[in-house]
């Protein structure tokens, strides 16, 4: 049996697999959707939790031996040079044990905490994004994730060994005309015996080309004793069958091994399926409800860089008799990459610090620092190129050429672009942190708004809407943040937090407007829900910043700075706040809306004159229909 190599699925269908597919219920405290709901829970982070004495000692250990490695055997240059990492690089690595970071020692991993995994990734990611990337897709998505989570103790015995020291695993989802819209998905795993299958393929695997070990996601057929659904397996990466047909290259992360892989009738043990038949994407999303927290961790990484590249070359480069710093125009962006690598820093520690402790719901956390980290750390990158000038766009072995320092700031550019896609686009994001968000909202008023609901059930739906909002509203209005001495333990700090606090009221009373003014159109302002996602953000990187601030200025040395960069950040942030605010209500949204309808019909046909387009020919999206590879195998194991 073999499936096309497209599903045609109505917008409906598509909602309802992702909405299956979500953690349904909130069974722990999330800051963040507190945030959304006009609820300032400072008890949720304050005083910022700390990791237990052996976990710091275990993580410390692990870093000091990675900087030797990183500093001594990592040569970014080659890297980037010949698009692959050495394969003795990679060995190197599985002798460190970073295979195994986050896998427990009983299974021969390491047992680091998320903190230090991450800690870990973040100064790797600087000596090479490519092994960053490699190490992170093992480990964050990879296969020893959903094992951790889901997977039967007789799997975690057998796969977890091998992935600690040996093995590099990849997750296969994305297909050639699947993305973010997994309704769609087309490869198949079909029941036969105590196997199951596999036709299909899959696009953008990364680390596929050198797997060991896959995690794969396929539609099982319902049938007679099969639930069906999207579901997940461990797949042997060289198992009969399996091809992979192209090593994709990019503009940045040059030696990332990411590939195209086709399975044709490929034989899976049904003891390698991970949950249940149907579970895939739900495992898939819990899987990468922490796991999204090692790119914005890169970003850290990136963003330290970045200051100490801008702080270096600003001293050193004159212009009108002073040091570029000096000048207002380029000191603006050095302040804003410094206060927002220390907020950056403080949410990918908080978040990583709560999913440790396991106290509260960190979906919507992990996914504000993934959606947050990669859009500001694309931000700073971009900011460096500027202050570098020329020098930030020549590459760094012309600089070295012509006798100066081999500064790698626009390959820093083009490796950070990839963030704002990976692990679910910004604008993917944007949707789905909405939808956590509004959760609330539709428990208790989505059946009034749903045209499949009949007459009664919107009725028991208004009687339950009504008493919710009756007693919600009311708290919108006054709070702690309109006090001039609450929060005062903060010192100067405090005025922040109450603008917080305050914000995140209006932030709810806007979001309930727009509810009640839109229903069940709601779903379709993608910009407006953009804008209340990003002013959400930017209030849990302040409430982030100021706690991490109070807490080195109870504890470490540099409380004051620290205070400092809090300050600085958190007016810079309630600048963009402020500006968001304005564009909830003025905009271009319904202007955009009928230029696109233009662009699409053609109307607009005649501005596209005058240009020469070097595009080659073929397909928008490559054929993906199921059979016998007719291309060589790329796969390439590093042993």
């Amino acid at each position: 049996m073999t499936a096309p190599s497209i599903r045609n699925v109505s917008e409906r269908e598509a909602r309802q697999v992702a909405e299956a597919a979500r953690e349904q219920d909130w069974r722990k405290p999330s800051f963040a959707k507190e945030l959304f709901l006009g609820r300032f829970r400072l008890d949720l982070i304050h005083p910022h939790p700390t990791p237990a004495v052996d976990d710091v000692r275990r993580g410390e250990k692990f870093l000091a031996t990675l900087r030797d490695f990183c500093e001594t055997e990592i040569d970014s240059a080659r890297i980037e040079r010949e698009g692959r990492i050495p394969d003795e690089t990679v060995r190197g690595l599985k002798e460190l044990g970073a295979l195994g970071m986050k896998i427990d020692p009983k299974y021969g991993g390491l047992g680091l905490t998320q903190v230090y995994y991450n800690r870990a990734l973040s100064l790797v990611g600087t000596a090479s994004p490519a092994i960053g990337a490699l190490l992170s897709a093992h480990q964050s998505i990879g296969v020893p994730q959903p094992l951790k989570l889901f997977g039967t103790q007789q799997q975690k015995e057998t796969f977890l060994p091998r992935l600690a020291r040996t093995d590099i695993s990849a997750f296969l989802l994305t297909e050639p005309d699947v993305g973010s819209d997994p309704a769609r998905l087309a490869t198949t795993a079909v029941p036969e015996g105590d196997e199951y299958v596999l036709d299909g393929v899959k696009l953008w695997t990364t680390n596929g080309v050198v797997a060991d070990l896959l995690v794969v996601m396929a539609r099982v057929p319902a049938s007679e004793g099969h639930k069906g659904g999207i579901t997940a397996f461990v797949v042997e990466a060289d198992s009969p069958g399996i091809t992979v047909e192209n090593r994709n290259a990019f503009m940045g992360l040059r030696g990332l091994e990411n590939g195209v892989t086709r399975f044709h009738r490929v034989r899976v043990p049904a003891a390698n399926r991970i949950g249940p038949e149907g579970a895939g994407l739900k495992i898939a999303l819990t899987t990468l409800n922490t796991g999204r927290l090692s790119l914005p961790a890169m970003c850290v990484g990136s963003g330290k860089w970045c200051l100490k590249v801008a702080r270096e070359w600003s001293a050193a480069r004159e212009q009108w008799g002073r040091p570029i710093a000096k000048h207002e125009a380029v000191g603006a962006k050095i302040s804003f990459i410094a206060a927002t690598t220390f907020a950056l820093e403080a949410v990918v520690d908080l978040s990583s610090q709560m999913a440790d402790e396991n106290r509260n719901d960190i979906r919507i956390e992990a996914a504000l620092a993934k959606l947050y980290g990669s859009e500001m750390g694309w931000l700073m990158a971009d900011e460096l190129v500027q202050i570098r000038g020329g020098r930030g766009f020549e590459t760094a072995p012309s600089l070295a050429a012509r006798g100066e320092r081999a500064v790698p700031a626009e390959q820093m550019l083009r490796d950070m672009r990839i963030n704002r896609i990976f692990e679910g686009s910004t604008e993917i994001m944007h949707l789905l942190i909405a939808r956590e968000a509004v959760d609330a909202h539709l428990s208790v008023a989505g059946d009034l708004i749903d045209p499949d609901k009949s007459f009664a059930d919107k009725g028991r739906a208004a009687a339950k809407a009504g008493g919710f909002y009756a007693r919600w509203l009311p708290k919108l209005v006054a709070g702690p943040g309109q006090l001039p001495r609450t929060y005062q333990e903060f010192g100067i700090l405090a005025g922040h937090l109450r603008y917080v606090e305050r914000t995140s009221r209006k932030l709810a009373r806007s979001t309930f407007y727009a509810m009640s003014r839109w229903q069940g159109r709601m779903e379709t302002k993608q910009g407006f829900l953009g804008r209340i996602v990003d002013i959400g953000a930017e209030l849990f990187a302040m409430s982030a910043a100021c706690v991490r601030a109070e807490h080195l200025r109870e504890t470490a040395d540099h409380g004051r700075e620290a205070q400092q960069l809090a300050d600085a950040f958190c007016r810079q942030a309630r600048i963009r706040i402020e500006e968001l605010f304005g564009r909830l209500w003025t905009n271009t949204d319904e202007l955009d809306r009928k230029v696109v309808s233009g662009v699409l019909d053609g109307s607009y046909g005649w501005l596209e004159e005058g240009i020469v387009d070097p595009s080659g020919d073929g397909p928008w999206i490559a054929d993906a229909t199921p059979g016998p590879s007719a291309k060589d195998n790329v796969h390439r194991p590093i042993g």
